[in-house]
């Protein structure tokens, strides 16, 4: 019996993915549970299964193109198995038909080519020149699909110079990707009382920076964010740093200023579990453990992978696995429970000597911890000038969730941790 490979939901956030390789080809033989393609999702390269045993019988979807999650991208049955209505059932989708649909012709089948996610060949969907019809309009208002709308927005392609090939001349998905190939003008590109763009070079937004542009709209708009900064001296904390290295030095293991960090950070929330919290419309989340994202920073975008229950661990063990996770999220290995889940996270950009910056919160988490560089700087010590090595970092809190004096006292807390660290290796 045929099955079908899907592009599969493998996150919450995920709308579409990018067909990154077939591992398979036509004609080949394929077992139930044997790896067929690999998939770039909004946070990760995943590897998509088949569901059934036969050959590989149809690749629908090409590698390089990006479709939206539930898109048939290949069918696996038996060597001489028909799939002609499932082929059929997939142009049907692709086109905006329903199957069954009364206003569709019994025994019609959509134009060839149609096949979900992928631009169908250059024919009514081939975007007009500005004087050439213009797409239908109703009551001003250009007549597209959400998706549509969304994409073209994502592209910077104008909506009135592609021609609809849906219902009554409705834009559609294929319609703008078909823009996207042939190049229809963009915004600023055809003319406007701002005056022509300068030129530029089109970079695609990958699967992750998309993802990030959905939830930051989500985030700083509607989240009501407020900042407390506070300076810490990290004196004690560089001087136990070098201790416990110079009595790992046998073993290779380091632990760095980021370990100790999460670490006081978790023995904090455990002291305020007012500030481990999520806010979820009519009710708080209260967390009874601790998982800390740490934001990593890759070549198209930030991923936050989770350290869990860091609490309950000492320094050597989140130095590992925090190491581990942080070399698995630059490289896309990571699973979705990995970097989903979150109850705090830590920013640190004090490797790019930045003094202090403002984290923008990932909802439903309520809070994030943004951390500059460790820096020498004079201060007054007990009526004297004295040179400390100063770090300061900047708390980000949903209004919602926690009040400023929740966030003040939980910082006073971890900066009387941090000043005074030794406590964290009993």
């Amino acid at each position: 019996m045929a099955t079908r490979i899907v592009m599969s939901k493998l996150s919450p956030t995920m709308e579409e993915g990018r067909i990154l390789q077939w591992l398979k080809k036509e004609g080949d033989p394929v077992e139930s549970g044997e790896v067929v393609l690999e998939v770039e999702t909004d946070k990760a390269n995943m590897e998509v299964e088949a569901m059934g045993s036969g050959v590989l019988k149809r690749i629908l979807v090409p590698e390089d193109a990006t479709v939206p999650t539930g898109t048939l991208l290949g069918v696996v049955a038996a060597e001489d198995e028909d799939i002609s209505a499932i082929l059929a059932e997939a142009e049907a989708v692709a086109t905006g038909i329903s199957v069954g649909r009364a206003d569709a012709k019994p025994g019609t089948v959509p134009p060839s080519g149609a096949i979900p996610g992928v631009a169908a060949a250059p024919h009514p969907a081939t975007p007009l020149e500005p004087a050439a019809v213009p797409p239908p309009h109703d009551g001003g208002r250009i007549k597209a699909s959400p998706l549509a709308r969304r994409m073209a927005e994502e592209r910077g392609i104008a909506l009135r110079l592609v021609r609809g090939t849906g219902p009554a001349g409705r834009i559609i998905k294929r319609d703008i990707e078909a823009a996207a190939t042939t190049g229809t003008p963009a915004f600023g590109e055809v003319g406007t009382e701002l005056g022509p763009e300068p030129p530029y070079e089109r970079v695609e937004l990958s699967q992750l920076r998309k993802a990030i542009a959905r939830n930051l709209v989500q985030s700083l708009g509607p989240v009501p964010h407020f900042f407390l900064t506070a300076e810490i001296d990290m004196g004690r904390v560089l001087e136990l740093r070098a201790e416990l290295n110079k009595s790992l030095q046998d073993t290779g293991l380091k632990i760095g200023v980021n370990e100790i960090l999460l670490k006081t950070a978790a023995q904090a929330l455990l002291e305020h579990p007012d500030m481990n919290v999520a806010f979820a419309g009519d009710h708080i989340r209260r967390f009874t453990r601790v998982d800390i994202g740490i934001a990593v920073a890759i070549d198209d975008g930030l991923i936050t992978p989770v350290l869990r229950d860091v609490a309950a661990k000492g320094l050597r063990q989140i130095s590992v696995e925090s190491r581990e996770l942080i070399a698995r999220a630059r490289e896309k290995k990571l699973a979705p429970e990995e970097y989903q889940g979150a109850t705090f996270t830590i920013s640190n950009l004090g490797m790019y000597d930045i003094d202090e910056f403002t984290a923008v919160i990932n909802p439903p988490a309520a809070t994030i911890l943004a951390v500059g560089a460790t820096q020498e700087k004079p201060v007054v010590v007990n009526g004297t000038i004295e040179i400390r090595s100063r770090m300061r970092v900047t708390l980000s809190c949903d209004h919602r969730a926690v009040d400023g004096a929740m966030g003040a006292e939980f910082l006073a807390t971890l900066k009387r941790m941090l000043e005074n660290p030794l406590r964290l290796v009993l």
